[in-house]
């Protein structure tokens, strides 16, 4: 590992599917990352889509993927910022990691500002033009209304509804994305639309579930952080450049 202090961002884990050992298996994988990039890391995003499913309830949360909360803990006990995102599978964290392991939750992309560089960073789930139907649900779910009608059910029942749900999903059946085209992929035509009003080095996104690299003008740079289901992929930035990476995987 460099002595450079470097900024790492990866999503996309859906820790929880399709089976408990292959969810075991990444989350040891995860560790092991986390574990290799504390040595030079100044900060650490977690962009959203972490777990396939997630919801507190007041006092109770879902069972499981202790090793990486006890890691992300350690990591932010040592002086490590580390920033969580919700994705669209865990839209339903409120205080529980800021409480208990001192991250900070974010829910919309944020602007920084890194090494004289600009960065738009998000899930990006429900940004660019299209998917109507997911844009509107995702007002729904994350309506105060729909949380506290969900909170009334057992969590018995409610992490079963959570299962049935989560087996449906694309990360549980371990469907590969295809490329679109630069002119077809979403969050490219949306990073494009905001370079008119103001100017961004990079937007960097999860969600996808492909890695991707596009430059879209000469100075500015969509990287999408692809998934830890297929492709172990996360973006570091060394305080020059962004450099897309894949995890025990030839590079």
């Amino acid at each position: 590992m460099s002595n450079t202090p470097r900024i790492y961002f990866a999503s996309d884990f859906h820790l929880g599917v399709p089976t408990h050992r292959q969810s075991r298996e990444r989350e040891d994988r995860v560790v092991r990352w986390l574990e290799m990039i504390r040595k030079d890391a100044t900060e650490i995003y977690l962009v959203g889509d972490i777990f396939d499913f997630w919801f507190e309830y007041r006092s109770v949360i879902p069972k499981g993927f202790i090793r990486l909360q006890g890691k992300i803990a350690e990591i932010v006990d040592s002086g490590i910022p580390v920033h969580l995102f919700t994705g669209n599978h865990d839209m339903w964290m409120f205080d529980y990691f800021s409480k208990e392991l001192g991250i900070t939750v974010y829910r919309e992309p944020v602007i920084r500002e890194y090494g004289g560089k600009r960065f738009l960073i998000g899930h990006g789930d429900g940004l660019g033009p299209g998917d109507r139907f997911y844009k509107v649900l995702k007002k729904i779910f994350a309506s105060k209304t729909c949380q506290w009608l969900f909170a009334r059910i057992h969590p018995n029942m409610g992490m079963w509804i959570a299962d049935r749900w989560s087996r449906s999903s694309r990360a549980a059946n371990e469907t590969k994305e295809e490329f679109l085209g630069e002119e077809n992929e979403w969050l490219a035509v949306y990073a494009r639309e905001l370079l008119e009003k103001e100017h961004f080095d990079y937007f960097i996104f999860g969600h996808r579930h492909l890695p991707l690299d596009i430059q879209l003008t000469p100075r500015s740079r969509y990287v999408n952080l692809g998934e830890w289901i297929n492709y172990n992929s996360y973006a570091v930035f060394d305080g020059n450049e962004l450099h897309l990476k894949y995890f025990e995987k030839a590079e």
